[in-house]
């Protein structure tokens, strides 16, 4: 198997730190996030990485090279714009029939050989790894009857529930025939214009532990929660 990271995003949401590291070198447990996605793809058997690349890119080559030291072949796509998540994939050359793509700022226990076998076991082209999202709202919430103004029920602090996009995926290279060169496309554009087409496009549920260090307050938990976490190898490796 081969995967491509996506890692050219500038980190918005994890300023001031992202002004210093691209997120994906962000260390959690003493160690950049990257470097475990690395890891864990070699024992899942991927021999290539294709890094998207854009912010900071050269800390990012500089760190990680031709992956020598990681057991993997490691090559790179530079964007010369923000491409989104997508769209950056049609400028990878020689991908393969069927390829992991993942987000570079993700911490989980995913079993990413169990995801592949879902995905070719099933009839769809792309796999998307959906994860259930708890979310508090920190108000009382009220049900209104707009039409007359008038109170129909409150909830006070209400806790719901949403099947997310973990933003690990398997995708068939066909897919990419669809998307447009040279511009802006992410998965958002990529799923509704597959929807549209009544495409069959499949959900590989994750109930593990899964967390995106995109924000400030999910980085911290990372790294409170990162020693308990069993990744198939040392601490040292």
């Amino acid at each position: 198997m081969e995967a491509v990271i996506l890692a050219g995003g500038q980190g918005a949401r994890l300023q001031p730190y992202t002004t210093v590291l691209p997120k994906p070198l962000m260390p959690v447990g003493g160690r950049p996030i990257l470097g475990l996605l690395m890891k864990q793809l070699r024992r899942a058997g991927v021999t290539k990485v294709t890094i998207a690349v854009n912010y900071m890119a050269d800390t990012i080559m500089a760190l990680f090279g031709n992956g020598e030291k990681y057991g993997l072949e490691i090559a790179y796509s530079l964007e010369d714009r923000p491409l989104g998540t997508v769209a950056p994939l049609k400028l990878i050359n020689h991908l393969p029939d069927v390829f992991i793509v993942l987000n570079g700022d993700i911490l989980t226990d995913l079993d990413f050989n169990d995801l592949c076998n879902h995905h070719m076991q099933s009839c769809g082209d792309l796999t998307i790894s959906g994860y259930q999202r708890e979310s508090k709202i920190d108000f009382g919430v009220l049900d209104v009857d707009k039409k007359n103004n008038r109170l129909t029920g409150f909830r006070e602090k209400p806790v719901y529930h949403f099947d997310v996009s973990m933003g690990i995926y398997v995708f068939n290279r066909k897919v990419l025939e669809s998307v447009p060169d040279g511009q802006p496309y992410g998965l958002d554009n990529l799923v509704l214009d597959m929807l549209s087409r009544n495409a069959h496009i499949n959900i590989y549920p994750f109930r593990g532990y899964w967390l995106d260090i995109g924000r400030p307050d999910d980085f911290e938990q990372a790294n409170r929660e990162i020693d308990a976490l069993d990744f198939g190898f040392g601490k040292d490796e």
